[in-house]
């Protein structure tokens, strides 16, 4: 991986997944790319909100990284950051016609209910509790391949299974049969948040 200023760019390759990690934190930002790079993914990490923008060429201005067209499948982001929140930086990802389908996971440290839901609404993926394990990462990475082998627009899984499902709370409810739909949940569902989470509380 090479660098290009502060932001590193990814090596060449084919068949992995292109992450875009946005985190004001030195370390945290050296975690997040291990744990992403032992997922066998190409990592690209910035250290702002601007910078992603910037990188992603949604600053208004030309991207100084000459990387015009490149591909990015996920974009993981820290919510404290100076300059721009995570959640700022969602909701300017989500107004873009290129980007607004490539999946927004948002981290932070702090597990608070109305940014969690603010987060979901405004169409981020998951809201992963810090620090990240690697387990959240791998059932990100894998939900994220899956949906890349297929030719339909990409929809995110609190959507889709929402969409198409009664959430598994509800049919396990007024059903002792088994719903077609339900979903395994995690070993340690308190360490992140997604959309089909909050729907079945």
């Amino acid at each position: 991986m090479s660098a290009v200023g502060d932001v590193f760019m990814p090596e060449v390759g084919a068949g992995k997944l292109h992450v875009l990690a946005v985190d004001d934190s030195h370390v945290d930002r050296k975690v997040i790319e291990r744990l992403l790079k032992i997922s066998s993914c190409k990592v690209t990490v910035v250290e702002s909100g601007s910078r992603a923008l910037q990188y992603l060429g949604l600053d208004g201005e030309k991207s100084s990284i000459g990387f015009d067209s490149v591909k990015v499948n996920l974009i993981m982001t820290d919510y404290s950051m100076p300059g721009m929140t995570g959640y700022e930086l969602l909701k300017k990802i989500k107004e873009s016609s290129v980007f607004r389908e490539v999946p927004v996971v948002v981290m932070s440290s702090e597990n608070i209910l109305t940014r969690i839901d603010s987060c979901l609404e405004e169409g981020a993926e998951e809201f992963l509790l810090k620090p990240v394990k690697l387990s959240d990462v791998k059932r990100v990475t894998d939900f994220i391949m899956k949906g890349e082998g297929k030719k339909s627009v990409k929809k995110s899984h609190k959507r889709s299974r929402s969409d198409d499902c009664t959430p598994p709370s509800i049919s396990t409810a007024f059903s002792s049969v088994s719903h077609p739909c339900d979903v395994s949940l995690p070993a340690s569902p308190s360490t992140f948040h997604s959309k089909k989470s909050r729907l079945s509380i």
